[in-house]
C-alpha cells in the first residue's frame, strides 16, 4: 500500500519562544475561556512552569496519543486472550487458556507481562490526551475508524470492533539482530540485518487464534500437563516475536521525537514514557528469544508456513562485533556497543535509530502498516494517522 502524504501548515522559522517572553499556561487557559479547575492536573501543578508547549511539540504529542491509542486495541486483543484475567485491562472474559498455555511456553509468567503492557499503553494514551487538553488542545480519537472484527476465539470480546488487524502479519525481525551489532543503522541506513525468523517477514501469520478451530487438538490437563499443536505454538510464538517488533518502534520513537521537543514538560514526559518502552522492549526479546524450534508449519487456513529456530544455541556461530548484523545468539538482550555520534569515539550502548534524519513518526506508521496491522482499514484512517505523523516529524526545537 502506498504511503499517504498529507500538506499541512508548518509553522515558520522565527517564531521561536524563549522562557523569558512565554505565555505562561495559566494564564493561556483563562484567555481561553478554559476553566483552569476543571481541568486534569497534568502540566498545572507549578506556579512557575516552563513555557507553554509549542505547535511541533503539540504535534508530537498527538501522534504519540494515537500510537499509544492503537498499541494499546493490539494488546487489548492479545490481553483478551492471553493475559491475566481481571477487572482492570480487559475484563474477566476468561481468556483462552490453550492459547496461555502456547504462550507459557516462552515464559510462564507470560499472562501477567501481557496484562502488564496493555495496562501500561491504556495509561499512556490516557495520560497523552488528558495533558493536551490540560494545554488547551484537543486531544486525539480514533474511535470513528473502529471496524475490524474481532477473533471468534473462546475469551476473546466477539463483538468488539478493532482498529488493528492480528490475523495478518508480516513481522520483520531484524530488530534482534539489529540490537546485537556492532553496527548503527543511524550510521548507515542501508545497512542488512538478519531476521531472526526469516519466515515471520514472508506471507501474512497469525499472532492470536482466530476461531476455536485454531486451538483445536491442543489440551491442558487437571494435573498441569499439556499438549499444545504445533501450529498453536506458532501462533504463540508469532506473538511473542511481534510483541518485542511492536515495542521497540516506540523505544526509537521517543528518543527520536524527544529531541524535537521545545518545551522541557513535555521533553520530561517523553524521556518518562519512553523509559517504559524500553523497558518492555527488553522484555520481550527475552521471551522470544525461548521460542522452541518448528519447521515448516502451515497455517491450515492460508497454507502458510512458518519455521522456528532455536535461538538458544545460536551461540559462537556469530560475532556481536560483526558489521553484518547477523548475530542472533538468544541471550544477548543488552544492546551490544555501537558507534554513536562519531565512530572516533567507540562503540558504546545505546538505543537505536535515534537519528532526526530518518523521519521517525512516518517510519513507526509505515511500519505499523508494513507489519500488516491495518489490513482493513480504509483510507480516512491511513490519512488521519499519516497526517499526524508527517506533523510530527515536521517539528523542530524552537530554541534562540
Amino acid at each position: 500500500m502506498k504511503e499517504t502524504s498529507v500538506p499541512f501548515n508548518v509553522p515558520e522559522k522565527g517564531t521561536n519562544r524563549n522562557p523569558g517572553n512565554a505565555i505562561r499556561r495559566r494564564s493561556f487557559l483563562k484567555r481561553a475561556g478554559i476553566s483552569v479547575a476543571a481541568l486534569p492536573v497534568a502540566g498545572l501543578l507549578k506556579a512557575d512552569d516552563s513555557m507553554r508547549p509549542t505547535k511541533g511539540d503539540v504535534a508530537i504529542l498527538k501522534l504519540l496519543a494515537a500510537a499509544e491509542i492503537i498499541e494499546t486495541d493490539l494488546w487489548l486483543q492479545y490481553s483478551e486472550l492471553g493475559g491475566t484475567q481481571d477487572k482492570e485491562v480487559s475484563g474477566e472474559n476468561g481468556g483462552n487458556d490453550l492459547y496461555m498455555g502456547a504462550l507459557q511456553i516462552l515464559d510462564g509468567d507470560m499472562p501477567q507481562y501481557i496484562h502488564d503492557n496493555t495496562d501500561d499503553e491504556k495509561s499512556h494514551a490516557s495520560f497523552l490526551n488528558k495533558y493536551l487538553m490540560s494545554i488547551g488542545e484537543d486531544p486525539v480519537s480514533l474511535e470513528q475508524f473502529r471496524r475490524l472484527p474481532s477473533s471468534q476465539a473462546s475469551g476473546a470480546d466477539k463483538d468488539a470492533k478493532r482498529l488493528t488487524n492480528l490475523t495478518q502479519l508480516t513481522v520483520d525481525t531484524t530488530f534482534w539482530s539489529r540490537y546485537r551489532s556492532i553496527t548503527n543503522p543511524d550510521f548507515d541506513p542501508g545497512a542488512k540485518f538478519a531476521q531472526a525468523v526469516p519466515s515471520l517477514a514472508v506471507g501474512q501469520h497469525t499472532a492470536i487464534p482466530r476461531s476455536d478451530a485454531d486451538t483445536a487438538g491442543s489440551f491442558l490437563s487437571d494435573d498441569n500437563t499439556k499438549s499444545i499443536t504445533p501450529f498453536l505454538q506458532a501462533i504463540a510464538f508469532t506473538a511473542g516475536f511481534h510483541f518485542a517488533f511492536i515495542e521497540q518502534g516506540g523505544t526509537s520513537l521517543y528518543a527520536t521525537l524527544a529531541q524535537k521537543v521545545t518545551s522541557l514538560e513535555v521533553l520530561r514526559i517523553l524521556l518518562s514514557i519512553g523509559g517504559a518502552e524500553i523497558m518492555h522492549f527488553q522484555t520481550w526479546q527475552d521471551k522470544a528469544g525461548n521460542a522452541l524450534p518448528l519447521t515448516n508449519v502451515v497455517d491450515p487456513m492460508t497454507r502458510v508456513t512458518v519455521s522456528f529456530a532455536d535461538l538458544t544455541k545460536a551461540k559462537g556461530e556469530t560475532s556481536p562485533e560483526s558489521l553484518n548484523g547477523d548475530t542472533l545468539q538468544a541471550n544477548l538482550i543488552m544492546p551490544e556497543p555501537t558507534h554513536f555520534l562519531n565512530q572516533q569515539l567507540g562503540p558504546v550502548a545505546i538505543i537505536r535509530p535515534t537519528s532526526t534524519n530518518n523521519s521517525g513518526a512516518m517510519a513507526a506508521i509505515k511500519g505499523f502498516q508494513d507489519d500488516g496491522l491495518f489490513i482493513g482499514q480504509r483510507q480516512d484512517f491511513l490519512q488521519f494517522v499519516f497526517e499526524l505523523a508527517e506533523q510530527a516529524d515536521a517539528a523542530y526545537r524552537e530554541i534562540d
